[in-house]
């Protein structure tokens, strides 16, 4: 069990740091359903609303994009364009001008890119491909993109990976890898660029090769190669998360369960993933709360500490989301979980791509 805190966080490495989750409105009413980014300050224990992302049509949203930080800046690359739940199956204006060439749902290649202190948004050089549900890192202050889904209605990934440099707003298109993939993980190891699990498929291997979805792919940027790597991952369960933070390389949760109940590490000696010591974690989980179910869960990696952000919907009349945020220390010598003072607030959201952590001065 952790220790409840209403304090700030006073671990140093904290102080400047911000993490940015986006979201939805859930089965929204409003005509001004929107996808939205709120900003987490763990020296406080706080949130608040920082900005939507540009609408993208009347009761549009855009979800399963990556969202990145870069220097002063965060970045949300490609997603799906979808119609607002609460206006699924309408005959309202609103629903039948959704079908529009211009804002009809549909995949996107676009790009745009926040300034924090400014406020202000401005698109960039899109995507050479459209896709969603694909893998995203940040190495040497470019954004690399790999795999994911370029099409609706069918669950097919794509090979396709490429760079962006934010100096230059210039994309360049990479070696395709080995395999298609979609809802795969990008992460930045040991400074090369690995795309963990995911649906796998190829012209050789079908839509469902079990085997490759227990893999990954190493990106070899000396010969412009991407080098395959059997099970890298224990399941055919894609990853939901995978962060490094000193030199290790962490997960908690897949795309069926978002939280195992404990923390894993991964032995690249063995090519395994173990079980972090001190890290079984029962709080997490809804029936712990006494909430109807946990709406969101993402994991933030800040300095030695791994944050897990988790909102839970409470019981009773009305939309009431409780959030709280765990916090896991994986310095600590048989690890020490802590958790901060809950957040209650009106209605219910939805995570529509998982968080950053953006370094502010």
């Amino acid at each position: 069990m952790g220790s409840l805190s209403g304090v700030p966080d006073a671990n140093l490495a904290t102080n400047n740091h911000r993490i940015y989750v986006p979201f939805c409105d859930r089965n929204s009413n409003s005509n001004n359903a929107s996808t939205f980014i709120d900003c987490y300050t763990p020296q406080a224990n706080s949130w608040y609303r920082v900005t939507s992302i540009p609408a993208c049509g009347e009761n549009l949203v855009l979800k399963d994009f990556a969202m990145v930080a870069v220097g002063p800046h965060i970045y949300v690359l490609g997603g799906r364009v979808c119609i607002n739940p609460a206006e699924h199956g309408s005959s309202s204006p609103s629903a039948a001008a959704s079908q529009d060439q211009e804002i009809r749902p549909r995949v996107v290649a676009w790009v745009r890119r926040y300034d924090v202190e400014a406020d202000a948004w401005e698109m960039c050089k899109p995507m050479s491909e459209a896709r969603f549900s694909f893998a995203c890192t940040v190495c040497d202050g470019k954004i690399y993109v790999a795999g994911g889904q370029s099409s609706l209605g069918r669950a097919r990934g794509i090979s396709s990976s490429e760079v962006y440099d934010p100096a230059l707003d210039q994309w360049r298109s990479l070696a395709k890898m080995s395999r298609m993939r979609y809802k795969c993980v990008g992460v930045t190891w040991k400074g090369k660029i690995h795309v963990v699990g995911g649906f796998v498929g190829g012209e050789n291997y079908g839509p469902y090769d079990q085997t490759a979805r227990s893999s990954a792919e190493v990106y070899d940027a000396e010969r412009n190669k991407w080098i395959y790597v059997a099970r890298m991952w224990d399941l055919d369960v894609p990853p939901r998360q995978i962060v490094a933070v000193n030199g290790k390389l962490f997960s908690s949760g897949d795309c069926l369960q978002s939280w195992k109940g404990h923390i894993e590490a991964y032995d690249e000696i063995q090519n395994i993933w173990n079980v972090v010591y001190g890290s079984s974690f029962d709080c997490m989980s809804p029936t712990s709360t006494a909430a109807e179910g946990r709406s969101y869960l993402t994991m933030a990696p800040i300095g030695n500490q791994l944050y897990f952000l988790a909102g839970y919907r409470m019981p009773g009349e009305g939309s009431l989301l409780r959030s709280v945020v765990h916090v896991f220390d994986t310095a600590a010598e048989g690890g020490a979980w802590r958790s901060m003072e809950p957040i209650e607030e009106e209605g219910e959201k939805e995570l529509c791509g998982h968080c950053c952590v953006l370094k502010q001065d």
